[in-house]
């Protein structure tokens, strides 16, 4: 072998080698190149196909989109002639007046179609000669004066498109024609959307009954260039030129054409649009653009030179191979060189370097580390004395070709006689064809340390030395697991009134509280109990080998007995604490979150009971299963505000007086859509949303959403005098309610007079001054403040004068047992009388009947509501477009 390797060394027998080559060098380069030369046209040609696709693509989403567009603008001009629609549908008589204001309404609303040429309503006329549909009504004024008086019959395809929505009832689109006001524009520019205008309570639910019904048409005329071109994308990339036929009935008529570059030799691209009865086709052909770009250039010129300099290595390659056995032989002798050097520098390691012998266990290597860290001396000399026996019978067992431990925390003794922590790697090698252990061990006592500090204070509360939620779950998660009959309980521990400490002496003294009472706690506890801080005043105790209830309530009132009874001082002050404790049994859980939702059910139970007493959960309890449902519904609540499921209706209130306002009065009503679509209605939630804190949300939806859109609440439009919306009394503590509804009434531009703010009595008691604080400021807005429900209270009169108010609500339970109750009646007149005496408005709620109707008016009451008036409808803006 040494002589193989002398001569390989030497330059003769290199060149001997090198003459023996079949195959020149170069031609390995030719044909290395010509290799990649193919791949690189191959994969340019792949480049440039999918770059013709791609603008292929490109070209029908840019046809698709402008078809798309053009369907959008033509739904939009529907919409504008179906508003004017439902002006005819709400009024028996439309004047002209109004029909302007419509428009101006419509215009201001931004809603107005550039290519809208006129809204026009033609009335039929019977003659002799037959019906006639003559223009009576148009806007806008200007610039259609000559449309004033003209008998349609004498379009022949306006007429075709009334004739043809007057018999189906739906909106009918007529065939091109030059309008009236572009007499100089293109014949065919123009189109008219017609919709039947019906008499009010006759039948049109056949062909001959729209016939019958029919009183007039409302048109409404488009300039096709202009509604088409607001379509097109500017610029465009893609499109060479751009036609719009309209095919209807097999024909073709062209509508707008439009050139924007040179033709591609690709099929055009067709499109077809249907509306109002009537079809159009969009022809498109794609721009003609150098084929492939400059992608599959670029890859050719990247791909030669890769090509070149693949040919470039195979020459390399084949040319210097001997040189290079003749180099490996050269670094084989560096190699081993630095072989010697490594061993040298394995002395100077920090960690721990050990050789043993597999038969005797005797330690025949150490490096420097090793002998400064271990025992030198006496027993030391031996692996088995400073190994642990586990350890040792673990190297007995493991297989020669395969590492015996690795990375195992192990305790070495100290060459100073006290023992330190390792990690430590074992392997199994041969030196000189002896077996032999090898050892490489580090200190790692310090890092113990630290992690076990740090595992400390990650399962401690750092203020109390408990342990802390997350550690106080581990422990209760295993104890269901190890326990075969779940025997233990667990406590849920709440202090009451927690919240005074810390406003009126601060945080300090409320941690310094809690730091006293675990301490009061524990010492109530028997040893293998668990005690823990679950955040904020919340404790838990975990109860081990408790199997009933009766050993669990004695623990629990032990622990009650002793926070009731301790005394906590701070800065001359003393507070009495108490607590209230849900108590739930291991074994009525199959889960951890089940156990502590239990347990919070039962705490909050408690509360509810007067606090400072203990509730034990039971699965039949009907407080438990209410409190469970008002637990689901909460969530349902949060779900349905972030899916925009909350619905409004409104319901009206009708003027009793000759004095009454002109215009709609309403009050708005919440509902919730569940999620399998049905409508759901506040008395099924509101209460799980006032237990949980949910009504400043509500409160703030249906605040927002009605002053943004309220012209669009009820059919009257902007001619609603009054809206009125509840607040609950948790908004009254919202500070910053006021302030948005502010900024909505600037922003909406909206008549703060035309908004009525409902607070029920016992909301406004509860809290008289912060009800006092709101009134005053929505007063001085301008909004108008009524008191709900009034009558409800144990002083209800005393309210009217201390309240600053405009309108006062008669509970309804007085109205609606007026007809059978003479007191009803007498508490219903003397509010009445009352209310007037105080300058306030009165109105009536939950009229059933109209005998209680009647007597109201005698009463002399404003305004009444009810069923028997008016049942809730949803509004106008929510509704949906068939509703």
């Amino acid at each position: 072998m040494m002589k193989f390797e002398e001569d390989d060394s030497d330059p003769s027998i290199v060149a001997r080698l090198a003459s023996r080559r079949r195959v020149p060098a170069w031609i390995w380069a030719v044909l290395a190149f010509m290799l990649g030369i193919g791949l690189t046209y191959w994969l340019a040609q792949g480049e440039r196909g999918r770059h013709e696709r791609e603008q292929q693509r490109a070209f029908i989403t840019e046809t698709e989109r402008i078809t798309t567009e053009i369907r959008l603008q033509l739904d939009q001009c529907g919409q504008i002639i179906r508003a004017f629609q439902s002006i005819f549908l709400a009024s028996d008589e439309v004047t002209p007046d109004e029909y302007a204001l419509a428009y101006e309404n419509m215009r201001m609303g931004s809603g107005v179609q550039p290519s809208l040429q006129a809204i026009a309503y033609v009335e039929r006329k019977h003659a002799p000669s037959g019906d006639h549909y003559v223009t009576s009504m148009y806007a806008p004024l200007k610039g259609n004066e000559s449309i004033l008086g003209l008998d349609i019959a004498s379009q022949p395809t306006n007429m075709e498109a009334l004739i043809r929505a007057r018999d189906t009832g739906q909106m009918a689109m007529s065939a091109p024609f030059r309008l009236r006001q572009d007499r100089n524009e293109n014949p065919s520019d123009g189109f008219i959307l017609r919709l039947p205008v019906f008499a009010h309570h006759q039948r049109h639910d056949s062909t001959q009954a729209r016939r019958d019904a029919i009183i007039g048409s409302i048109g409404a005329s488009f300039r096709l260039s202009s509604l088409i071109a607001s379509s097109l994308p500017q610029p465009t990339s893609t499109l060479a030129d751009l036609a719009i036929q309209d095919v209807t009935g097999g024909g073709s008529r062209e509508l707008y054409s439009r050139r924007f570059g040179a033709r591609s030799e690709t099929p055009p691209y067709l499109a077809e649009l249907r509306f109002g009865g009537r079809t159009w086709k969009v022809v498109a052909h794609s721009r003609e653009k150098p084929s492939g770009g400059i992608g599959w250039l670029l890859l050719m010129y990247v791909g030669s030179a890769m090509s070149a300099l693949l040919a470039a290595l195979a020459w390399s390659l084949v040319s210097t191979r001997e040189r290079a056995i003749a180099l490996g032989n050269a670094m084989g002798k560096r190699f081993r060189t630095s072989e010697e050097r490594f061993r040298k520098l394995n002395e100077l390691l920090p960690t721990l370097v050990l050789l043993a012998r597999k038969d005797t266990g005797e330690i025949v290597y150490r490096n420097a580390s090793a002998r400064n860290r271990l025992p030198a001396e006496g027993k030391w000399t031996d692996l088995s004395a400073i190994l642990e026996e586990e350890i040792q019978r673990r190297l007995r067992v493991a297989n020669d070709d395969e590492d015996a431990l690795r990375a195992v925390d192990i305790e070495l003794p100290g060459a100073d006689g006290t023992p330190f922590w390792a990690s430590t790697w074992i392997n199994s090698v041969e030196i000189d064809e002896i077996p032999m252990w090898l050892m490489v061990a580090s200190d790692i006592s310090e890092q113990r340390r630290l992690t076990e500090k740090l595992s400390y204070q990650a399962s401690h509360d750092s203020l109390t030395k408990l342990y802390n939620r997350r550690a106080f779950e581990s422990l209760a998660q295993g104890m269901i697991e190890q326990t075969e009959q779940h025997e233990g309980a667990l406590l849920f521990i709440d202090l009451d009134q927690f919240k005074l400490i810390n406003d009126t002496s601060g945080h300090r003294a409320g941690d310094e509280l809690l730091v006293q009472l675990a301490a009061v706690m524990r010492d109530k506890l028997r040893p293998n109990d668990v005690l823990g801080r679950l955040g904020g005043d919340e404790f838990g105790v975990l109860l081990a080998g408790t199997s009933n209830v009766d050993s669990a309530m004695k623990a629990a009132e032990r622990l009650r007995r002793a926070i009731e009874g301790f005394i906590f001082s701070w800065e001359q002050r003393t507070y009495m604490i108490s607590a209230s404790i849900g108590l739930v049994l291991l074994s009525s859980a199959n889960s951890l979150k089940e156990l502590f939702a239990h347990a919070d059910t039962a705490c909050y139970l408690a509360k509810e009971a007067g606090r400072n007493r203990i509730h034990v959960y039971a699965e039949d309890d009907a407080a438990v299963t209410g409190r469970i449902g008002e637990m689901e519904w909460a969530g349902r609540i949060r779900d349905a505000l972030r899916d925009d499921r909350l619905l409004l209706d409104y319901q009206e209130l009708h003027g009793l007086q000759p004095h009454a306002e002109t215009g709609a009065s309403i009050e708005l009503l919440l509902r919730l859509r569940s999620e399998d679509g049905s409508v759901v209605l506040p008395g099924a939630f509101l209460p799980a949303a006032e237990r949980y804190g949910l009504m400043p949300l509500i409160d703030r939806w249906v605040v927002e959403t009605a002053l943004a859109n309220i012209d669009r609440i009820h059919p009257d439009g902007n001619r609603v005098a009054t809206c009125a919306i509840n607040l609950s009394g948790a908004s009254l503590e919202d500070e910053g309610l006021f302030e948005r509804i502010q900024e909505l009434v600037a922003m909406h531009d909206i008549d703060p007079r035309r908004v009525m703010f409902e607070i029920t009595e016992t909301v406004a008691v509860r809290d008289f001054a912060a009800s006092s604080a709101l009134i005053s400021k929505l007063r001085a807005l301008g909004c108008r403040v009524a008191l709900d429900d009034f009558g409800a209270g144990m002083s209800s009169f005393g309210y009217l004068k201390n309240l600053e108010l405009d309108v006062v609500k008669i509970d309804g339970s007085f109205v609606q047992s007026m007809a059978t109750d003479a007191m009803s009646r007498l508490i219903v007149k003397a509010i009445a009388e009352i209310g007037h005496e105080q300058g306030l408005e009165v109105i009536a709620e939950w009229v059933s009947s109209m005998e209680i109707l009647d007597s109201l008016a005698g009463m002399n009451i404003d305004y009444a509501q009810g069923f028997a008036l008016h049942r809730p409808e949803r509004v106008l803006f929510q509704r949906a477009p068939n509703d």
